[in-house]
């Protein structure tokens, strides 16, 4: 175990180290996927905008960064970048003209079965690998970490 007086060295085993690596492979794995079935230009960094949105389409910019975890600035530059590929599209909110609402675009749209099926497949290949019980046991924990 770690000590505090441990701190001038990280090991490869550190929470935060295994997190980031897995958080890596885990996108490499997807951007593999999105490439071997013709959607090479999608990268997995665009899951931010784009999962919050299959689950509920039009978000206003802040529940859209809320739900994803992630600053308003930063989900504003990550929406420019979404939109800049086609998947989605800013609208004036007709409930408050100050505001703005994220829709998936027709693009967007026909790619949400493609991301689900190649999350899917990447999940399926997790639990053949460590087992169903150790998948739910990981995605619990993940979540908790999520929400620290």
């Amino acid at each position: 175990m770690t000590t505090s007086t441990d701190v001038a060295t990280v090991p490869r085993t550190n929470v935060g180290f295994l997190l980031a690596k897995a958080s890596q492979r885990w996108n490499e794995l997807l951007a593999e996927a999105f490439r071997a079935s013709g959607h090479g230009d999608v990268r997995p960094s665009y899951g931010s905008v784009l999962v919050p949105l299959f689950e509920e389409d039009g978000l206003r910019m802040g529940e859209l960064a809320a739900r994803s975890h992630l600053a308003k600035q930063t989900m504003t530059t990550m929406v420019r970048v979404v939109e800049r590929a086609g998947f989605v599209e800013r609208r004036p909110d007709p409930e408050d003209a100050r505001a703005t609402r994220v829709h998936l675009t027709t693009r967007g749209r026909r790619f949400r079965p493609i991301a689900a099926r190649e999350v899917a497949r990447l999940e399926q290949h997790i639990e053949e690998r460590i087992g169903d019980r150790r998948t739910a046991t990981l995605r619990a924990t993940l979540a908790q970490v999520v929400d620290l």
